[in-house]
């Protein structure tokens, strides 16, 4: 294999890091990374390539963005809410950069994709448990009631199943000896014809994404971290988990023919 220039053009990395089998995925790229990351996280890759730094250790930073985003939480005011915002940028960003960087690198290993997850499950666990502690004033106050708080854990709860279902289809075609899922819109469309139509409107209305850490920050500065947030999420949280639970066993992701 023809060594690959350490100081490459962004054009390179585009061509390399950035192949239609990753951009093209119907699942896995988030609406960030479509609409304007993707053009910016080259620019960051290349920076990175003329360091030491590993794709796993890119991965290390992307997870300590995503937790340092509750934390951000838990600083009182404007401030805190727009540092989370910030914070659930730049980790998608070094989610982008850490896959970029693998690629260049010929680096991919299963403790990179296993790290990405470990990110991804602990940002976005957390963030219901923080938003609750600010919510009932938590460090400046001593915690006095705890339904919020309780209802929040129940969120990063239900959070963690949603990703957890999602994780358990490639295991339990793993071990059922099935081939690799692909990651198409077809393999996840339902079978039932009653089951199509009920999914219908969660293709525009995608309320199954509001617990990504983007999506997550985005409502919480908008709604300047109401408690609406915790006492209504709850139900929203618990609709998409029975959902998606419904919408795997209705499709053919787990199907042996």
């Amino acid at each position: 294999m023809t060594a690959r220039p350490t100081q490459p053009t962004i054009a390179q990395i585009r061509e390399v890091s950035q192949p239609a089998s990753v951009t093209g995925r119907s699942n896995a790229e988030h609406w960030v990374a479509d609409l304007y990351l993707r053009k910016l996280s080259p620019y960051l890759t290349r920076l990175l390539l003329k360091t030491p730094i590993t794709a796993n250790g890119v991965t290390y930073l992307m997870i300590l963005t995503g937790i340092s985003i509750s934390a951000a939480l838990l600083i009182p005011g404007l401030t805190g809410l727009l540092l989370a915002l910030f914070l659930s940028q730049l980790q998608m960003l070094w989610d982008c950069c850490d896959g970029e960087v693998a690629r260049w690198r010929n680096s991919q290993s299963p403790k990179g994709v296993f790290l990405d997850r470990v990110g991804h499950y602990l940002t976005e666990s957390l963030i219901p448990v923080a938003l609750a502690l600010r919510i009932i004033g938590w460090p400046e106050k001593e915690i006095s009631d705890w339904k919020i708080p309780f209802l929040g854990a129940v969120i990063s709860i239900l959070i963690l199943l949603n990703k957890g279902f999602n994780d358990i289809v490639h295991v339990s075609r793993a071990f059922g000896g099935l081939e690799k899922l692909s990651d198409s819109k077809e393999s996840g469309e339902p079978v039932k014809s009653w089951l199509r139509i009920a999914k219908a409107p969660f293709k525009v209305f995608a309320i199954q994404r509001l617990f990504h850490s983007v999506e997550m920050t985005i409502v919480i500065a908008i709604f300047a971290a109401n408690s609406l947030l915790i006492t209504t999420g709850i139900y929203v949280a618990l609709f998409v988990t029975f959902g998606h639970l419904l919408a795997i066993l209705g499709s053919r992701k787990l199907d042996s023919r």
